[in-house]
């Protein structure tokens, strides 16, 4: 069995990580009886369990670059009126 990353799983609500828990446990149950086939199916509902934390995660990326982007327009903004303050000032 695959696990998703530790991220992932930090945005998991406590009922899909409880689901994934679960899912996890069955999973590794079926490897260790090598019952491969089914471990298959098992970790593909994993996979579509962890999909909407994939976008919550993907979601907080997008935010963060969109913070970074005012910050950096802020400063450079302020940069900007700091030399016009020091031309007004010769």
């Amino acid at each position: 069995m695959r696990h998703c990353s530790v991220q992932v799983r930090g945005l998991l609500t406590r009922e899909e990580l409880d689901r994934y828990n679960a899912l996890i446990d069955v999973g590794h149950f079926l490897e260790s009886q090598t019952r491969y086939d089914l471990v298959y199916t098992v970790q593909k509902e994993v996979d579509i369990l962890i999909l909407p934390a994939i976008e919550r995660l993907k979601e907080k990326s997008r935010q963060r670059d969109r913070d970074t982007e005012a910050y950096l327009a802020q400063k450079a903004e302020a940069n900007r009126d700091d030399r016009f303050d020091d031309e007004d000032d010769e």
